[in-house]
């Protein structure tokens, strides 16, 4: 079977791949080939460029800044911009926070909100995981109180990304401790200099500091700054999830990984031929190919399903399920064809590439084995953050399953 993309798209493609070299500076690009932990300022920046072409919020609905593409030419959009290794925007902004807002938000949080959200002015932190709740967020333990105008929230939240830039949080909080645990979570909308926030961050294992816990001591923040109705919280969550669980698939990034391995094992030698010679490891790049190929056009077909499909929830498991998986496994094949190289975190310039009698890496660009094993150690988490693949498990035999 041959998977064929139409003319007009491919002039897409194109037209979107010459934009982005026209307009990504070369610095934030080199940035990006280390798998470098995320500048504000390139992402910033970044933003703004896409912003002012309009292109920022492709899945917002051209109401609120958007475009009207296909799901398709989406698709396309992202696989560009990872493959020209541009910075990642917001994500919980552009991607979770606006479609909630869109769907469930106040006439004033769509006028306020999302033009920043759009523009990168607002960078957002997404305050659900906390100690003993992570991919059970139905056992959070934050609590807000309604006083008079305010709710007034006191807990802890962790793994917070990037909330070190945050000017807002969207956070789950529970505002009835008599309920059930799904039916007494309500979503707050709070900014990150409100009095009683302490963000403090978490060294990875990579060495990064993107992670945070955030700590919130008697924090007032207006009624206004509820998402929809309160105690509805739990719907809200699982339409966000459905939203995070999709993108979690992160095909484009996989695909621009699978890129990297095959110049890696191009260019490293294995007895005197390059690696990508070796039966056994081009059978694995191969088998990486084609499972790669078989999730995108799943997620494909997801994206172009009907929003309000009820299924689209469980079926999100089984595409973060299993993107999760080849991302690590693409991860792991770079750093064994880097052989000893992929042993260190980062390649110090002074040194030689070669460092075993029977491989060597004459042509091998030393950006190309800079960040290949952070990226590796990261990639633990994938199957963790987003709902574990264990909870996805236990989602898809319940929903789709029936078990």
């Amino acid at each position: 079977m041959k998977f064929e993309i139409q003319h007009d798209d491919q002039t897409f493609r194109r037209e979107v791949r010459a934009f982005i070299a026209a307009n990504l500076r070369p610095e934030i690009a080199a940035r990006g080939v280390m798998d470098y932990d995320p500048r504000e300022a390139d992402v910033r920046e970044w933003m703004g460029v896409l912003d002012r072409r309009g292109w920022s919020v492709p899945n917002w609905p051209e109401a609120y800044g958007g475009v009207s593409w296909s799901p398709l030419q989406k698709h396309i959009f992202a696989q560009e911009l990872r493959r020209a290794r541009a910075p990642v925007l917001d994500r919980v902004g552009t991607e979770l926070v606006g479609p909630v807002l869109i769907a469930f938000g106040s006439d004033w949080q769509k006028r306020e909100l999302l033009p920043r959200i759009r523009s990168g002015a607002d960078w957002w932190g997404q305050g659900f995981s906390e100690p003993g709740a992570g991919s059970d967020l139905a056992s959070l333990r934050t609590r807000a109180e309604r006083i008079a105008d305010d709710f007034v929230i006191n807990g802890q939240k962790i793994w917070t990304t990037c909330a070190q830039y945050a000017q807002w949080f969207i956070v789950l909080v529970r505002t009835d401790q008599q309920a059930r645990p799904q039916s007494g979570i309500s979503v707050l909308l709070v900014e990150a200099d409100r009095p009683g926030i302490t963000r403090r961050p978490i060294e990875s294992i990579d060495g990064g500091f993107t992670l945070n816990e955030i700590f919130f001591d008697d924090v007032r923040v207006p009624a206004r700054n509820l998402v929809g109705e309160i105690n509805k919280g739990w719907s809200y969550t699982k339409y966000l999830l459905m939203h995070e669980r999709t993108i979690s698939a992160e095909v484009p990034h996989t695909q621009r990984d699978i890129d990297q391995l095959k110049r890696i094992a191009a260019t490293t030698r294995k007895h005197g031929r390059p690696l990508i010679e070796d039966p056994h490891f081009r059978l694995s790049i191969a088998k990486l190919e084609a499972d790669v190929m078989a999730l995108e056009w799943a997620v494909l077909r997801v994206l172009y399903t009907d929003s309000d499909d009820k299924k689209r929830n469980s079926v999100a498991s089984v595409l973060k399920l299993r993107g999760n998986e080849l991302r690590q496994q693409v991860a792991d094949l770079c750093v064994d064809a880097l052989g000893e190289m992929g042993v260190a975190l980062f390649v110090d310039p002074s040194e030689p590439l070669a460092r075993a009698d029977d491989r060597v890496w004459p042509e091998l660009s030393e950006a190309e084995a800079k960040g290949v094993s952070v990226r590796a150690i990261f990639r633990r988490a994938v199957s963790i953050y987003g709902g574990s693949n264990e909870i996805q498990r236990e989602i898809i035999s319940k929903s789709i399953l029936g078990l």
